[in-house]
């Protein structure tokens, strides 16, 4: 038999049988599907399940200081040393900051408070946001603008409501207009602290330290261990990492990681389950196709087919099956992935997708030609009289 006539005929059969077939269908394209979406989305999720992670601990947040000593010349962060880490593979965002103690004068009473120096890249690093207001961008920090943001319990106890936007606030004798109030879970006592751009800081606080902090926010969970392995060697490409602590939440991360393996072998178990059972339905569906057209078997073999010509027929049958089941799982799983990217804000790279694609398929193939083996065998290998006799 020719080739196109054994595609020909095997799809008729698998299209005149589609009901039979369903099941087997919907459960291999449900997992191509559900293995294409993993593959392909999970840093994606991974990123934005580590965002969130800042409300929870902060595990993917790396903290980078120098332990100044008294009589010891100070050290900070030089420009191309943060540079080079926010060139770092794994890397998010990088924050550098300085801290001081300053104080405010309003209506006759002193309030004093710690005063943070930072840039843009602070909020996103620390995952806070604008409970009122905003928080300033690269235009205040570049500008040198005189915009403040408050914590909010600074807030209530120097103005007695959180409603200060657009308010002045006295900052060492200097006027500053409130941006906005510090929102998300804060910590270490920022809610009540009052945040400046660094480069307004830089000009007009005194006694301002060097900006010996740094803030690294990684991608993932899966490079925190990296990107800390690889910070003192940024350090010491342009400056001494004598004093130099990297602390990271090790604990934390442990045992998230430790969650997130176990839902994620959950995952693959489920569709590796939804796969196998797809199988066992070729496998019985052929079982049963082969039963009921015992009789076309053996008018097939008395009219000269041989018993290669009848196993090439039902395996190429249940090829046909398994891959337009295939099929099915790629654009459900194309659908998953646009839609799932669109929520996320991003998408993977195309040869993720073309490279997840081709490994369904193959997994397919080797899928039908597995179950569908030994139906087409005993097809083959059938009897004539007893085939043709068959009721």
């Amino acid at each position: 038999m020719r080739l196109n006539d054994l595609l020909y005929v095997s799809i008729r059969q698998v299209l005149r049988h589609r009901r039979r077939y369903l099941g087997v269908v919907l459960a291999i394209s449900l997992g191509v599907a559900g293995f294409i979406s993993v593959i392909t989305m999970s840093r994606d999720v991974k990123r934005n399940i580590n965002r969130d992670l800042a409300l929870i601990g902060g595990v993917t947040l790396i903290r980078l200081h120098w332990e100044n000593a008294p009589f010891q010349k100070p050290q900070w962060f030089r420009d191309d040393t943060i540079s080079d880490l926010r060139r770092l593979p794994g890397v998010d965002e990088v924050s550098p900051l300085a801290q001081t103690w300053s104080y405010s004068i309003q209506q006759g009473r002193k309030y004093p408070f710690m005063l943070l120096a930072v840039d843009e890249s602070f909020w996103a690093t620390r995952g806070f946001w604008p409970l009122k207001g905003r928080l300033f961008g690269p235009e205040e920090v570049d500008g040198r603008q005189r915009e403040v943001v408050l914590g909010a319990d600074l807030a209530q106890k120097i103005f007695g409501t959180q409603e200060v936007v657009g308010s002045l606030l006295e900052i060492n004798h200097d006027l500053y207009r409130v941006a906005g109030v510090l929102g998300g879970l804060v910590d270490g006592g920022l809610s009540d602290a009052a945040f400046l751009p660094l480069t307004t800081a830089q000009d007009r606080i005194p006694g301002l330290s060097l900006t010996n902090r740094l803030y690294v926010r990684c991608f993932t969970w899966d490079d925190v261990a990296q990107v800390a392995a690889a910070i003192p060697g940024i350090v010491q490409a342009h400056q001494s990492p004598e004093h130099l602590r990297v602390e990271v939440f090790w604990e934390g991360l442990k045992r998230v990681r430790h969650v997130v393996w176990w839902i994620e072998s959950f995952i693959y178990v489920a569709i590796g389950a939804t796969l196998i059972l797809g199988g066992l339905g070729i496998w019985n569906v052929m079982m049963a196709a082969v039963r009921s057209r015992t009789r076309e078997i053996g008018l097939k073999k008395a009219m000269g087919a041989e018993d290669k010509d009848i196993l090439a027929q039902f395996l190429s049958e249940a090829l046909c099956l398994s891959l337009s089941a295939a099929l099915v799982g790629v654009a459900l799983g194309r659908l998953v992935m646009e839609i799932t990217g669109f929520i996320l804000g991003s998408h993977p790279p195309e040869e993720l997708f073309l490279l997840c694609l081709v490994l369904g398929l193959l997994f397919a193939v080797g899928l039908g030609v597995g179950a569908g083996l030994y139906p087409s065998l005993m097809a083959s290998r059938m009897e004539v009289v007893s085939a043709v006799r068959y009721e």
